[in-house]
């Protein structure tokens, strides 16, 4: 038997025997980019019942069927973990999508802030990357990634129960870390290429459930802050521990 190479994400319920229909592009990545065959085994995932084995039983250029053969993996959840940023440029963007999602955020939130660059994204496109970051990491959950939203708008419906870890560019060189916080709900902020304007940094540090960091002696662009924010962020409070 060959070993199963490919992840495909799928929207179709998973079980033994379960058949799975294709769509067109479905079928042309696995039968015209990755050259699958009838008897092929890849693996298969769709957020909520973990990763399967499947069998190929129908090939075809438009369309195609698989047949669930054996559960791999559990489902394996993140940590309730967003991930909050203002979008940047379209590839930095993607970038913090993808990486969110390899990292374990259970959501992420594209917001606008008083310095927001970009005032538009495209949800469905960066969903879609989020699920291909899933497929590559072999992860067995997608983060749902939200329409932009106003970040005044999210800060006045917080939720008491969630924390939130304000990644504030003006503390840096600061001794500002992230200590042990009681609280298994958390957000992580990361802002605009333009920073935070005075009137959001006073609010955000008056919130009752922010805890302020520095991201260490240099400032940050927003795509590798979103990175370095998520590492300290799981290794003191994550899965990673």
């Amino acid at each position: 038997m060959k070993e199963a190479k490919v992840r495909l994400y799928v929207e179709h319920p998973l079980g033994a025997g379960q058949s799975i229909p294709l769509d067109r592009d479905q079928a042309h990545y696995l039968f015209g980019v990755m050259r699958l065959a009838l008897g092929d085994q890849i693996l298969v995932f769709n957020g909520t019942e973990g990763e399967w084995r499947a069998e190929v039983v129908k090939a075809g250029k438009r369309a195609g069927i698989l047949a669930c053969v054996k559960q791999t993996k559990p489902l394996q959840m993140p940590p309730d973990l967003w991930l909050i940023f203002a979008p940047i440029k379209k590839a930095r963007t993607d970038f913090i999508v993808e990486k969110a999602a390899e990292m374990g955020a259970a959501r992420i939130l594209p917001v606008t802030t008083h310095f927001t660059n970009s005032e538009r994204i495209r949800q469905d496109r960066l969903q879609a990357h989020a699920v291909e970051a899933a497929e590559q990491c072999g992860g067995t959950y997608v983060p749902e990634v939200t329409d932009l939203q106003k970040l005044d708008r999210l800060l006045a419906d917080w939720p008491k129960d969630r924390q939130l870890m304000f990644c504030d560019e003006a503390e840096v060189g600061s001794a500002k870390r992230l200590g042990t916080v009681a609280g298994e709900k958390w957000a992580i902020l990361i802002g605009p290429e333009g920073g935070f304007s005075d009137a959001e940094r006073t609010r955000l540090h008056a919130h009752a459930q922010t805890h302020v960091v520095s991201l260490g002696p240099r400032i940050l662009r927003a795509d590798t802050a979103s990175v370095a924010a998520m590492t300290l962020w799981q290794q003191a409070l994550g899965d990673w521990q």
